[in-house]
């Protein structure tokens, strides 16, 4: 099931749901995929129970509230900063040749001698995929921001003006809601477009916190329920209508060094993380990066991150926001 929110004409929220490619429907008396994701979490039904109980109604054109501009991210919360969007890196295997060398210079080369980044990988390769009942080691981390910068598919992504970059990553974001007893339930996965400033991270790898500090967007919709292991995808950029860069990218655990489930434990381990009520969009990391072969998005171009089976393409334009001062006052 493909769950996603829109606005109809009169600029009331619709919950829409279908089958992958099929009809979509408007869930009865929905106020929002997080309302529903709610019911679901703290009455012990799956979401699709819950979906069903409510029934469905009209048909919903969703191409046609794409282009419109009337797609939201499929799910919001009522207080945007008690949506936190956060990720891990280093997670991906990449191409086979890209595995290959990787593996060999991880195993091969003295581990002084290593960058803290191969070094996290490798922890990957060992112990990202743990047996059943046992714990892996935990990924690389990253804080995004808040509800506040989850932007709309179709919506701009707004670079800062001291950004030096702004760079498309697609991922699989894995989508999440609290239930009142303080216990994760995950609603699915989407495509998501971790936005991020490559030149600042190449910088220094200290840098990290600063590159990701960033806007997102997920979406248009939300596949429901366990991912398939193997996820093919293409990341593209549109200059004036025509692509500049396309490229397959892979995700999914047959494509990964940790497992979905190893990486979910050490978000989720922090009490922080299970605040009763909260939304949590985490995304995966990934392998295919515009960035990595020379290309620099320019104000304008569009970003679009699509996967089979995880619905409509993931649509943004880049923006460039206008130079703020900033000065804290005494009070």
């Amino acid at each position: 099931m493909l769950i996603s929110q829109v606005k109809d004409a009169s600029g009331k929220l619709v919950v829409a749901v279908r089958e992958d490619a099929g009809e979509a429907r408007a869930v009865n008396n929905a106020d929002s995929v997080y309302a529903l994701a709610i019911e679901a979490a703290n009455s012990g039904k799956s979401l699709a129970d819950v979906v069903k109980a409510h029934g469905l109604g009209d048909v919903v054109d969703l191409e046609k509230a794409y282009a419109e501009g009337r797609f939201l991210a499929p799910i919001t919360h009522p207080d945007p900063a008690h949506l936190h969007l956060t990720g891990t890196g280093l997670t991906h295997l990449g191409s086979a040749a890209t595995r290959d060398s990787m593996h060999k210079k991880a195993n091969d080369t003295a581990e002084e001698t290593l960058t803290d980044s191969m070094k996290m990988f490798k922890m990957g390769l060992e112990n990202g995929k743990p047996k059943a009942g046992e714990k892996g080691v935990q990924p690389e981390w990253f804080y995004k921001g808040n509800g506040y910068v989850a932007t709309a598919p179709g919506a701009a992504l707004l670079s800062p003006s001291f950004a030096l970059d702004g760079g498309e990553e697609p991922e699989m974001a894995g989508i999440y809601v609290i239930s009142d007893k303080g216990e994760p339930f995950r609603i699915g996965f989407a495509v998501s477009n971790e936005f991020s400033d490559h030149v600042t991270e190449r910088v220094n790898y200290l840098y990290l916190a600063h590159s990701k500090l960033r806007p997102a967007s997920f979406g248009p919709e939300i596949r429901v329920g366990a991912p398939p292991a193997d996820i093919r995808g293409t990341s593209r950029i549109l200059r004036n209508g025509k692509a500049i860069f396309e490229k397959p990218f892979l995700s999914g655990e047959d494509n990964m060094s940790h497992t979905f489930e190893n990486l979910e434990y050490h978000h989720f381990k922090y009490g922080l993380f299970r605040a009763p009520g909260d939304v949590h969009v985490h995304m995966f990391g990934t392998a295919t990066l515009s960035f990595a072969d020379g290309i620099k998005p320019e104000a304008g171009d569009v970003f679009e991150i699509e996967a089979a089976g995880f619905g409509l393409p993931l649509k943004n334009p880049l923006k460039v926001e206008a130079e703020e001062t900033i000065a804290v006052k005494q009070l």
